[in-house]
């Protein structure tokens, strides 16, 4: 069996370069683990596809053989956390802000009204954090996340080691299903944080608390 490969999945609007992507690649680094940060704009950002980001990830872990321990954000957690559920060469996951049941918030976030416009018009308006500016996101991406991610809430079934981290101050995505993804699973550790969304408050804490739950996995993973 080979040692695990290490993958950071970015969130919504984000990117490979991202602060809490960076940090946790410099931090392992410095452990003698790499961490491959993967760009999942794809195919590209207007036209996002989660499926294809199931399917980069699945490609990026490697041969049959391999394993891998994936570092997922916002979006990428929930990415993350599909890829485990279809995917046995996943050995752990460390969820930051997982966005669970993503579809039915997008729905409460635009309201029938914003989401009829978006259907109409093709095309969303969002802010890329990428770039620092305005871009569009087609229809086909809330279509493409329906279809992966279902509508009626039901939380990905994850069988790993899992750590699952979020702020109680989160206005974006809600610590709420992220308690019922813990409830119940003994191999699921959740730990609140008071922070917001982008947990760059708690970033020192989290990369203690990861280290320490992925001690086993770093073991055999770390450059001599």
């Amino acid at each position: 069996m080979t040692n695990p490969r290490f993958l950071y999945l970015h969130g919504f609007a984000s990117g490979p370069r991202s602060k809490k992507g960076v940090a946790v690649a410099e931090h392992y680094g410095g452990r003698g683990v790499d961490i491959d940060r993967l760009d999942l704009r794809l195919p590209s950002f207007e036209h996002l596809r989660v499926s294809a980001m199931i399917t980069e990830v699945r490609r990026r872990i490697g041969g049959d053989r391999d394993r891998a321990v994936l570092f997922g954000s916002s979006l990428g957690g929930l990415v993350a956390s599909r890829v485990a559920e279809i995917d046995a060469r996943v050995a752990a996951l460390v969820l930051l802000a997982p966005a669970f049941d993503l579809s039915r918030r997008w729905r409460a976030r635009l309201g029938e009204e914003g989401m009829a416009r978006w259907a109409e018009t093709g095309f969303l308006e969002v802010d890329d954090l990428t770039t620092g500016e305005k871009a569009r996101v087609d229809y086909g991406f809330f279509q493409d996340l329906e279809a992966v991610d279902g509508n009626d809430g039901a939380l990905p079934d994850v069988r790993v080691p899992t750590l699952v981290l979020h702020g109680t101050r989160d206005d974006v995505v809600s610590i709420d299903r992220s308690r019922d993804f813990a409830e119940g699973r003994r191999h699921v550790t959740l730990h609140e944080l008071d922070d917001g969304h982008e947990l760059v408050a708690s970033l020192p804490w989290i990369l203690s608390a990861s280290e320490s739950f992925l001690a086993a996995f770093l073991g055999s993973a770390a450059r001599s």
